[in-house]
């Protein structure tokens, strides 16, 4: 079973877990996702299975959408609501949080939107020093990381019930967000920043993804539907062809005696003068709606140089 699987990931579930029950289900060996989502978080997980496990690094960088709800009124280790609460003057919390206005969330947003420099948190899976910082974390320990450069564009207010911010009984307060961004941005370390920029602690209780580049929420299945799908032998109905993963690629339509040259690796070369391609776009190489491989282009050269094999030799030829 060669192709994609767009799966609501559950609450409690890491992203390996999901990899580990999709191989049962599928009975594959080869199955992986495209970007982790942590175990409290929901919504859109990417699973690539067979060959089309080769794709991840064509999706790896795509486009992410969430939706997110922020706390206001004190942090946590984590930045999110898995951790403990950090120490803080709460009274002074509380009474700050009482007294937000919409001009001062929205200008909070807007200073955190665009090209801007984010800290990993302690509490990630990036690795400093061959080592993973949750590693070092769990053991108190707390090392240097460098910045990263991430885009946020669009960080905005979602009104549940009419308002912009729910005061809860405790004196805290939850704000509803639409965030869409760059992969690699650590949306945990977004509502702490944003609670920076308010004066007050700020963590995440809630975070759904929504979207993972051209993959929605609405076309996503959750792992009890696919079960069900799986007993009646229909679980190829939600398998997304390698061809469709990568649609949003541009693609070279290959002549009947190009398919087995490009699987040995010979180059495709590129007739049209027209195009805006630039030497190391990467491109669908494809016959009759399977994907054959995917090249690198070579502007000086006018070729597509093959980088990835999906289609099996014995499936390509006539």
């Amino acid at each position: 079973m060669h192709g994609a699987f767009i799966i609501d990931k559950p609450a409690g579930l890491t992203s390996h877990d999901v990899v580990a029950r999709m191989r049962k289900l599928i009975g594959e060996r080869r199955v992986g996702h495209t970007g982790t989502l942590d175990p409290f978080a929901t919504g859109v997980l990417v699973i690539l299975a067979g060959r089309a496990t080769r794709l991840a690094q064509f999706l790896s960088g795509a486009e992410k959408e969430y939706e997110a709800t922020i706390r206001l009124g004190y942090a946590t280790d984590t930045g999110d609501v898995t951790g403990s609460r950090l120490p803080t003057d709460f009274t002074t919390e509380r009474q700050r949080v009482t007294e937000f206005h919409r001009e001062e969330i929205e200008s909070a947003m807007g200073s955190l939107r665009g090209e801007i420099e984010q800290t990993p948190p302690m509490y990630s899976a990036k690795k400093v020093g061959g080592r993973k910082l949750y590693e070092l974390a769990r053991r108190g320990e707390e090392v240097e990381r460098r910045p990263v450069r991430i885009s946020v564009s669009e960080f905005e207010v979602i009104s549940k019930n009419g308002s912009f911010v729910n005061v809860n009984n405790d004196g805290t307060a939850d704000l509803c967000a639409r965030i869409v961004c760059s992969a690699g941005t650590y949306i945990r370390t977004l509502a702490e920043d944003f609670g920076k920029q308010l004066g007050v602690g700020a963590h995440l209780t809630e975070l759904r993804r929504t979207r993972a580049g051209s993959f929605r929420i609405e076309d996503a299945v959750t792992l009890e539907q696919l079960t069900e799908l799986s007993e009646s032998k229909l679980t190829k109905s939600k398998v997304i062809s390698p061809d469709a993963v990568l649609s949003h690629l541009p693609a070279i339509e290959l002549k009947a005696d190009e398919v087995m040259q490009t699987i040995h690796g010979v180059d495709v070369r590129v007739n049209h003068r027209d195009l805006n391609w630039v030497s190391g776009q990467a491109i669908r190489l494809r016959n009759a709606d399977q994907l054959i491989a995917v090249g690198s282009y070579d502007e000086s050269r006018r070729v597509v140089h093959t980088k990835v094999v999906i289609a099996d030799v014995s499936e390509a030829r006539p």
